[in-house]
């Protein structure tokens, strides 16, 4: 109830809506209340939240809403942020928008039901008019970013023109690096008091909670030392484990058998699907701190659409790898190397269904590895040097757009 009346106490000091009676002729969107215990990368319950949300899937587009897209930060550009703060020597730091979407101002005519549990006891059928985003809201992520956006871009920093959730600003050989993950903000510079500025100058614009140095974003772990910074997902694994039962089971030292050649099963016998895309989804967001199952999690996940007993026992081998290496992870040293190179391979024909090939690559800046992918071609190739071009055309791709995102920072 606390946390409820804190929320409720942020929309009134926002001027988020107002009372109004209900229209004749318009929507009216339904409320409800989510709430969450959030945590450290410890399992440590921090604070409890309360958040209200609007029930955004009654919308309409082109009625109640126009533009939804919003520029999400890459897995890459974190990586690649992490390895230049390394180079740079300088610490990364992160802070948190409280209740992000109510500083954004909406153009459309939305109205939303009264709170549950917390309707104006003289005007119960009264509904609330909103004059800002709300949580739920299809335009609502949109909004935040272009009112975050036009606030940095006022104080003199430059959007990158490739990535455009990094902004940088620089003062005479300094420079100030901020990346935006929805409300979620990561920031260094090479002067420590152009990150005290910094910080000043978006409390002094939105209400903030700053969290010190970037130790737990996004699920990554990330460890900041003098020698160089230390990324892995130990956490995410043990609730991954716990999550499919798999605490109890024995170790295995390599995540897939090299001999193993999967294919469609037709005569195996079938299992939950649900389970096993589940299973997947989960195991692909650990591959971003754990290149060393891309390739397995990437063969599995081909066969979603009917999986078999022989393909979830080859998802339980790679659930008790990571079991036996929950502490691996990514290991950025500092140094003066920080030169671009990219490496590319493919196998010739690999898949067993469809006769086509893998492509697999891997980048580095100076001794980071900052990007790493492992993809089934989308056509048949006919030799294996043209299974090599392909690979090295994705290779390149890669590179090009990394080395766009580096023009602007370096």
């Amino acid at each position: 109830m606390i946390a409820m009346q804190k929320e409720l106490n942020q929309f009134e000091r926002s001027e988020v809506w107002e009372l109004v009676p209900r229209p004749q002729n318009q929507s009216v969107i339904g409320t409800r209340w989510v709430f969450r215990n959030k945590m450290d990368e410890n399992g440590i319950i921090i604070r409890n939240k309360a958040r209200l949300v609007a029930q955004g899937f009654n919308q309409e587009e082109w009625i109640d809403y126009e533009e939804t897209f919003v520029p999400v930060a890459r897995l890459e550009a974190i990586r690649m942020l992490l390895a230049f703060a390394c180079f740079k020597d300088f610490v990364l730091y992160q802070m948190d928008v409280k209740s992000a979407f109510l500083n954004d101002f909406i153009n459309e005519e939305v109205y939303v039901e009264q709170p549950p549990d917390f309707q104006s006891f003289n005007f119960p059928n009264h509904v609330f008019r909103l004059k800002k985003a709300l949580y739920g809201l299809k335009q609502a992520p949109r909004a935040w970013y272009e009112r975050l956006s036009k606030f940095l871009l006022k104080k003199g920093f430059k959007i990158g023109k490739i990535d455009t959730t990094l902004f940088i600003k620089t003062k005479e050989n300094d420079m100030l690096l901020v990346q935006i993950y929805v409300d979620d903000i990561i920031f260094g510079a090479t002067n420590v008091s152009l990150c005290e500025e910094f910080s000043k100058c978006m409390h002094s614009e939105f209400e903030m909670s700053m969290m010190g140095e970037l130790i737990f974003f996004l699920g990554l772990q990330i460890k900041q030392l003098k020698e160089g910074t230390f990324i892995n997902q130990a956490k995410y694994i043990r609730d991954l484990l716990k999550r499919f039962n798999m605490e109890e089971t024995k170790t295995m030292k390599t995540p897939m058998s090299s001999s193993i050649k999967l294919d469609m099963d037709e005569k195996g016998k079938p299992i939950n699907s649900t389970m096993y895309r589940g299973m997947i989804g989960s195991l692909l967001y650990l591959t971003a701190s754990r290149l060393d199952i891309m390739y397995s999690v990437c063969l599995c996940a081909r066969f979603q659409s009917c999986p078999k007993e022989s393909h979830l026992s080859v998802v339980k081998r790679i659930l008790r790898y990571l079991k036996e290496t929950m502490d691996i992870g990514l290991w950025y040293p500092k140094g003066d190397n920080f030169e671009l190179i990219g490496y590319s391979d493919a196998d010739f024909a690999g898949c067993k269904v469809e006769r086509k090939s893998t492509s697999g690559t891997c980048h580095f800046l100076g001794h980071s590895l900052v990007s790493w992918h492992s993809n089934n071609q989308n056509s048949v190739a006919l030799s294996t040097a043209e299974a090599e071009y392909i690979a090295v055309g994705l290779c390149c791709a890669q590179i090009l757009w990394m080395k766009q995102t580096l023009v602007i920072s370096i």
